[in-house]
């Protein structure tokens, strides 16, 4: 009996082991391998795609100041990889991972791998036919894990023995889908187009009823393609598709928001406020869109009545305690919509606390730093301007971008400004000093001298009772001493040090602070050392430093009355201030500057109450030139200012042409014919920025055949009118040589 149930089992066994064979077409193997394909393998490289998906909304790190991706990925182009073929399946391109490998997988990797073990270990095909149902569910998992690691040849052979072997499985169009997109990013758009447009727009019997989700899934791919070829107005119109129903709710929210970025650069703000308006609304978008879409609508409000509204919005965000990583983007929008309304203090404030902001971004400091600086600069505060500016090139990374290199020419510009200032400032403060009798500039040192001392002995006191109440657990550890300064002995230890930084090693006894006290057990402490920590303190320090020679104080004025002029030049030729300029002119021009400096100061001063509409001031400088200087080009121009300025000009590439032909005149050595051919053409391109060119090469050809004072004369009339130009610094620098 026991004998006979042995045979029976073992024969259930093996009639079973039989009947599941993947090499026999029949009920149970069809059924059996479709379950435990679809239930086991399958499921687990499901489920590690879906990780992977996760993984790659979750941490990809999107550039919100520029125009987002479509899928937030980002591939490298030179690692597309090469198919691997492997005999055990048509167009598979396996290629498996090696089981000797022990590198831990990726969860696309992992997909792969279960995808490729559901085709070698429950693949029923027979005869050319698969009789389980879920290997074309298999394939197509197989190509999209492979298309994520960037392996899209491969990718596109999975998909194609899919299109192949099922032409009529109900996931044939999610599969041309992916084929298209893995086309795209091989950079066959025109093709991957081709394929989504008969897909989605041909009316047949399949394509008629695809389900929502996979017509998403293709306008989403359509978009992609036009982005990539700058059809943005296609692309416009495909996002628009894929955005009605949403059933991807994290690809839905994406589009969302790159279809409000493409309104809002046409600079349709009311187009591009309803698309953020209704991502802002999308309940299940993820919150890192919705709060962004926030920030969108704060950039596209206009200055009315509804900027109030979304200004009230901006401030209950800000309170919402979820939103701490967003607050640098959220204070900074804030500033900009009361900078709009002309709340300049309140738009700073709030500049200031997107810089504080815990998470606040490099990029968003960028902007911040460069709204303070123009804001800086309009005020005419351009110290400051030169500070923020510098702040955003010291963290800017993209610093080919054109924002960064034009904020970059803004701080260079700046940099000879502050340059010329301090040299004022500097030179100012020690002629002023040297001015004053010997007991007057012995009361001004001390009076400093108490001063710093003062702030340094009070940045001290502060430093050791931030650390006397910031660690109360020190010293002798005890609740009722802890509080102490000296039973802290951190606190303790720090102020010996400061003590000792400043004071140096002294004997206990009256009038300590005295240099000539410092002993160390009697002994005369080292002279060099004192005087050395002390010197900030030492009246003798100062007082020997000021100049006495009259050549050295005259040297000092020189320099201050150069600074000056090149100030007013600045001012009045780069930024346009006039009144700026005119203070610095006015100023120099009392000091007695040196002598080749008078004619500039009065042409400069002429030319900027001429422009402020000031005629009385304008004649009076209009007059020393007439008067003093009536040989020279300027006199000229202000006698006959139409041969000089015409109310043409031409274009630049005719200017840039004729430059050349003038300039190949002077290299043949006709110098007098290059004369002419300027004074022919200088009246044509009165705002041509080539200007300077012309009138330097005119003055090096009047050099060539006639006296030096001719020459210098030309050169003279370049170095001034164009000073702030590389002509200009040419032109002067010749002109000081001369004079040697």
């Amino acid at each position: 009996m026991k004998n006979t149930q042995k045979i029976t089992i073992i024969f259930i066994f093996f009639v079973a082991m039989y009947a599941c064979s993947t090499k026999k077409d029949t009920i149970i193997s069809r059924n059996y391998h479709a379950l435990t394909t679809k239930y086991n393998v399958l499921f687990n490289g499901k489920e590690a795609f879906k990780k992977g998906i996760e993984s790659i909304n979750n941490e990809y790190k999107d550039d919100w100041f520029q125009q987002l991706p479509i899928e937030p990925i980002e591939f490298e182009e030179d690692k597309i990889a090469i198919p691997k073929f492997n005999n055990n399946g048509p167009g598979a391109g396996f290629g498996g991972a090696n089981n000797d490998d022990i590198k831990e997988l990726t969860t696309f990797e992992k997909a792969e791998d279960k995808a490729i073990k559901a085709i070698q270990k429950h693949g029923m095909n027979i005869d050319g036919i698969e009789h389980n149902r879920q290997i074309d569910d298999a394939y197509l998992l197989l190509g999209k894990s492979r298309y994520y690691s960037q392996r899209f040849v491969p990718a596109v052979e999975a998909f194609n023995y899919v299109i192949a072997n099922y032409p009529n499985a109900n996931l044939i169009a999610e599969t041309k889908i992916w084929r298209a997109k893995a086309a795209i990013r091989m950079d066959n758009e025109e093709r991957a187009i081709e394929t989504l447009e008969l897909l989605l727009e041909v009316r047949d019997t399949l394509e008629a009823n695809l389900p929502d989700e996979i017509k998403e899934l293709g306008n989403t791919a359509l978009a992609m393609a036009y982005v990539k070829t700058d059809s943005l107005q296609k692309a416009k119109k495909h996002l628009k598709l894929a955005t009605r129903t949403l059933e991807n709710r994290a690809q839905g929210a994406r589009n969302l928001f790159v279809l409000g970025q493409i309104y809002a650069k046409e600079n349709k703000k009311d187009s591009a406020s309803m698309v953020f308006q209704k991502l802002a609304n999308f309940k299940k978008a993820p919150y890192k869109y919705k709060i962004r879409a926030n920030i969108e609508l704060a950039k596209n409000a206009p200055n009315d009545s509804t900027a109030a509204l979304v200004l009230e919005k901006l401030n209950k965000l800000i309170k919402i305690r979820e939103n701490r990583p967003y607050l640098d983007a959220l204070y900074y929008q804030r500033g900009v919509l009361h900078q709009n309304n002309d709340s300049i203090q309140l738009a700073i404030e709030n500049y200031n606390q997107s810089l504080r902001a815990k998470d606040a971004g490099d990029k968003q400091k960028t902007f911040v730093y460069e709204r303070l600086g123009n804001l800086s600069f309009k005020a005419d505060a351009y110290q400051n301007a030169s500070a923020y500016y510098d702040s955003v090139l010291q963290i800017a990374k993209d610093t080919l971008n054109l924002r960064i290199r034009r904020i970059k020419r803004k701080h260079r510009n700046l940099a000879s400004l502050i340059q010329f200032e301090e040299v004022v400032a500097t030179n100012d403060s020690i002629v002023s000093i040297a001015s004053l009798s010997e007991e007057a500039q012995k009361e001004f040192f001390e009076n400093y001298i108490a001063k710093i001392k003062k702030a340094d002995e009070e940045a001290a006191q502060l430093r050791l009772n931030q650390l006397a109440f910031g660690n109360t657990a020190a010293g002798l550890g005890s609740a009722d001493k802890g509080n102490w300064y000296f039973y802290n002995n951190q606190s303790l230890s720090f102020g010996k040090t400061e003590f000792q930084k400043i004071w140096g090693t002294r004997k206990l006894e009256d009038n300590w602070r005295w240099a000539e006290k410092a002993t160390i057990g009697g002994a005369v402490q080292d002279s060099t050392k004192v005087t050395k920590s002390n010197a900030k303190y030492d009246l003798e320090t100062y007082l020997s430093a000021i100049p006495t020679d009259k050549k050295v104080i005259d040297s000092l004025k020189i320099q201050r009355n150069q600074a000056l002029y090149e100030l007013g030049l600045i001012y009045k030729e780069q930024f346009k201030n006039l009144n700026f300029a005119k203070k610095r002119l006015e100023r120099v021009a009392s000091l007695q500057p040196a002598k080749e400096l008078i004619l500039p100061i009065n042409w400069h001063l002429y030319q900027i109450y001429t422009n402020l509409g000031d005629a009385q001031k304008a004649n009076q400088y209009k007059n020393v030139i007439l008067n003093d200087y009536a040989d020279t080009k300027f006199a000229q121009i202000i006698q006959n200012p139409d041969a000089t300025f015409a109310e043409e000009e031409a274009e630049v590439s005719e200017v840039e042409k004729a430059y050349k032909e003038i300039y190949y005149l002077y290299k043949d050595l006709k110098f007098e014919e290059t004369i002419v051919k300027v004074d022919e053409f200088l009246p044509t391109i009165s705002n041509s920025e080539l200007l300077p060119k012309f009138e330097l090469l005119k003055a090096f050809a009047i050099g060539k055949f006639k006296d030096k004072k001719a020459y210098k004369t030309a050169l003279e009339f370049v170095a001034v009118s164009y000073g702030n130009t590389e002509e200009g610094k040419k032109a002067k620098e010749i002109v000081s040589r001369l004079g040697k």
